[in-house]
């Protein structure tokens, strides 16, 4: 084999592996930040979520919940200053069905959640990708669609103003 098609292989098989280590690394977090005052912000999720067919079930807020706690912790109590930490639990009974139809262990993901974190008017969306919890599963092509359904929606209420 010449010089030249041992460097195309090298080139070739070095690109594989990035791209493919690229997408194995993934966060398993996706983060999306909004601005503006965080009952806004929080109303234009929930809106959107509703309008896109995600349920919200519950409305947990965990930032009340870890006051109670303040005294008790002292210097450990929210080192990052957050204020406001809340949840949206949130469900789509349709794609419940069809991934328990596919594979019942991933009915762990019903329901879902996204967490706000806001501080300084600026309000971070946390939501955990579906598609990652269980790469190999049999409704591995329904979570990503539900991935991206939920990621749609949320980035429509970032851009809604």
């Amino acid at each position: 084999m010449n010089t030249l098609a041992r460097k195309l292989i090298f080139i070739c098989v070095s690109f594989t592996f990035i791209t493919f280590s690229a997408i194995t690394v993934a966060s398993p977090v996706i983060k999306i930040v909004m601005e503006g005052p965080f009952e806004e912000n929080y109303d234009k999720v929930n809106q959107s979520l509703d309008a896109n067919r995600f349920f919200v079930i519950f409305e947990p807020n965990i930032g009340n919940s870890l006051t109670y706690f303040k005294e008790r912790w002292g210097d450990e109590y929210n080192q990052n200053g957050y204020e406001e930490i809340q949840s949206l639990v949130f469900c789509n009974p349709w794609y419940v069905n069809q991934i328990i139809n596919k594979d019942p262990e991933m009915a762990a993901l019903c329901p879902l959640s996204v967490t706000l974190l806001h501080k300084n008017n600026k309000t971070e969306l946390l939501f955990i990708r579906p598609s990652q919890i269980k790469p190999d599963s049999p409704a591995q092509p329904l979570l990503i669609k539900l991935e991206g359904d939920i990621v749609n929606a949320l980035e429509q209420a970032r851009m809604e103003d």
